[in-house]
C-alpha cells in the first residue's frame, strides 16, 4: 500500500509541475493576460509573417498584440487591427512597420513614435505604414542586378 501512495504523490507532483509550465507559458506569450488595451488599425502592402497574436513593440518592448488581419478586396492591402496597452499613448504622427528579428527570427509589428503632441484615440488608423520586406526577394534582386552590372562593366 505504501508504493501506491508514493506513485500517487509523484504523479500529482508531475501534474502540478506540468500545470505550472502551462500557466507560465500562457502568461509569457500573452494568452493568459486579459489586459485592457485599446484598438488601433493600419493597412499594409504586405504582412508576410504576421498573424493574430504577433507582438506589437515600441522601442523593443512588447506593448500590444495583433488582433486581426484581413485582406481589403478594394485596395488589395492587408488591414490589420492590434491592441495597445492602456496608459501607452502613441503620437498621431507615428509610423508602424513590419520588422524582422533577423534572418531566422519571426516578424513583429514595430511602432516608431513621432513627435506630435496629439495622440491616437481608440479605433484610429495609423496611416504611415511599411509592410514586410522579403529577404529572399532582396537577395535575388541583388544577385540578379550584381551579375548584370559586372558583365556590362567587363565589356
Amino acid at each position: 500500500m505504501g508504493e501506491n501512495t508514493t506513485e500517487v504523490l509523484v504523479g500529482g507532483a508531475v501534474l502540478a509541475a506540468a500545470l505550472g509550465f502551462v500557466i507560465y507559458a500562457g502568461q509569457a506569450t500573452g494568452f493568459g493576460a486579459t489586459s485592457g488595451g485599446y484598438p488601433l488599425t493600419a493597412s499594409f502592402r504586405s504582412v508576410e509573417g504576421v498573424t493574430v497574436g504577433t507582438d506589437v513593440r515600441l522601442a523593443g518592448v512588447k506593448i500590444g498584440t495583433v488582433t486581426e488581419v484581413t485582406l481589403n478586396p478594394e485596395t488589395f492591402r492587408a488591414d490589420t487591427g492590434f491592441s495597445v496597452l492602456q496608459g501607452i499613448e502613441i503620437p498621431d504622427d507615428s509610423a508602424v512597420v513590419v520588422s524582422s528579428e533577423g534572418l531566422l527570427g519571426g516578424n513583429f509589428v514595430e511602432i516608431f513614435p513621432g513627435g506630435s503632441p496629439f495622440f491616437y484615440a481608440p479605433g484610429d488608423e495609423i496611416i504611415d505604414t511599411q509592410g514586410s520586406v522579403s529577404l529572399i526577394n532582396l537577395l535575388l534582386k541583388y544577385v540578379g542586378s550584381g551579375g548584370s552590372e559586372e558583365s556590362g562593366a567587363s565589356q
